[in-house]
C-alpha cells in the first residue's frame, strides 16, 4: 500500500489483521461492526488495494467518509474509487464476514450537504476533521451490486 501517507500502511495492516481475525475491538478504537474493508484497484497502478474504513448507514445508504483525518488531500482510496468505482466490501454481520461487490459513488454536493449534519451528529470526529482542512471532505455512497 505504497500510496498511503507515512505510517498509514502499518496501521492499516494491523487493523486489517485484527478485523480478519474477528477481534471485537479493533485498534482499541472501533467495534468491528463499525468497520469495513474496502478493496479497490489502484488508480495509477491498477494493483489491488485494501483500506479499512469506518462506515455509517444513514437513510438506508452505506457511507464512507474520505476524511484523511483532516489532511489537505483526499486519501488514496478516494482517487482509486473515482478511477475505478467497482469495489469489493467486507464487513462483519453478526458472527461472519459478509463480502459483496458494490459501486462507490462520491455524493453530489446537494446530497453530501444533506448527509453531512447527520454524519457529524453520529460521528462528531468528522466535523473536527473538516475544521482542519479547506477541502470539502467527500462522502462516498457504497451501493451493493445487484
Amino acid at each position: 500500500m505504497s500510496e498511503s501517507a507515512p505510517g498509514v500502511s502499518s496501521w492499516n495492516d494491523r487493523v486489517t489483521t485484527q478485523f480478519k481475525a474477528g477481534d471485537l475491538r479493533i485498534a482499541d478504537r472501533f467495534d468491528r461492526s463499525q468497520l469495513l474493508l474496502l478493496h479497490t484497484k489502484g488508480a495509477r497502478s491498477g494493483q489491488p488495494r485494501t483500506s479499512p474504513l469506518a462506515y455509517l448507514t444513514i437513510d438506508g445508504q452505506m457511507l464512507v467518509i474520505a476524511s484523511a483525518a483532516g489532511r489537505d488531500t483526499n486519501p488514496a482510496w478516494f482517487f482509486n474509487i473515482v478511477a475505478n468505482p467497482r469495489v469489493t466490501i467486507e464487513r462483519w454481520v453478526d458472527d461472519a464476514i459478509e463480502t459483496f461487490e458494490a459501486t462507490a459513488t462520491p455524493a453530489e454536493s446537494d446530497v453530501r450537504n444533506r448527509l453531512w449534519p447527520k454524519i457529524t451528529s453520529i460521528a462528531p470526529g468528522f466535523a473536527d476533521y473538516q475544521t482542519k482542512t479547506s477541502r470539502v471532505i467527500p462522502v462516498v455512497i457504497l451501493t451493493p451490486a445487484i
